[in-house]
């Protein structure tokens, strides 16, 4: 991995890498916790905030979009290669007009917040689309398209994302507390 560039963000935690060649179009939006690693291709972008928690593995050619709403990333999630999350998507079907450089009143877009809460991880290639919330261990397989809320621990997969099996969400609370518990060792850290 190149080395961290300087960018200052509205907070950045302990053991922060961002690789040289991720983008942060309003670093002042973004808020980055312990441990985190940002790889190269990544895209952090929008009007509005996004938080990342501590333990958190932003995977290459990974896109964030805060245009229309927060995007909230909780402690231990791992977005993998080429993931897209959009808090604003604009509706292709009907008679508006898309795209951003038309005024607001002659579009159709869904707009909501996503939260990707803790330990939830989200596969290859995957469309999380506005106002979705990934519950506490939730899983995402690659190639999926979210469109509802997955409940805690349930991974789903397909598109449209269905349910296909369940996590072990008791295992992963007694591991997270495992790692709290042995603290930050800079041979672990985000760049081991």
């Amino acid at each position: 991995m190149r080395r961290r560039r300087r960018v200052r963000l509205a907070h950045e935690g302990e053991r922060v890498v961002v690789d040289r060649g991720a983008r942060i179009l309003r670093p002042d939006l973004v808020s980055v916790g312990d441990d985190v690693r940002i790889d190269t291709g990544v895209v952090l972008s929008g009007r509005y905030p996004i938080s990342i928690g501590d333990h958190v593995h932003i995977a290459a050619g990974t896109k964030l979009y805060a245009s229309g709403a927060p995007l909230r990333i909780g402690a231990f999630a791992n977005l993998s290669v080429d993931v897209k999350l959009f808090t604003a998507s604009d509706d292709y079907l009907g008679g508006a007009l898309t795209n951003p450089t038309v005024p607001i009143e002659f579009r159709d877009v869904t707009v909501g917040p996503i939260v990707v809460e803790d330990h939830a991880i989200v596969g290859a290639g995957s469309v999380v689309l506005p106002g979705v919330t990934l519950r506490f261990g939730a899983a995402v397989g690659a190639l999926s398209l979210v469109k509802d809320d997955v409940p805690e621990g349930v991974v789903v997969a397909g598109c449209p994302a269905r349910a296909v099996g369940h996590r072990d969400i008791a295992r992963l609370r007694e591991l997270e507390a495992e790692v709290r518990r042995l603290g930050s060792d800079p041979d672990r850290g985000p760049n081991a």
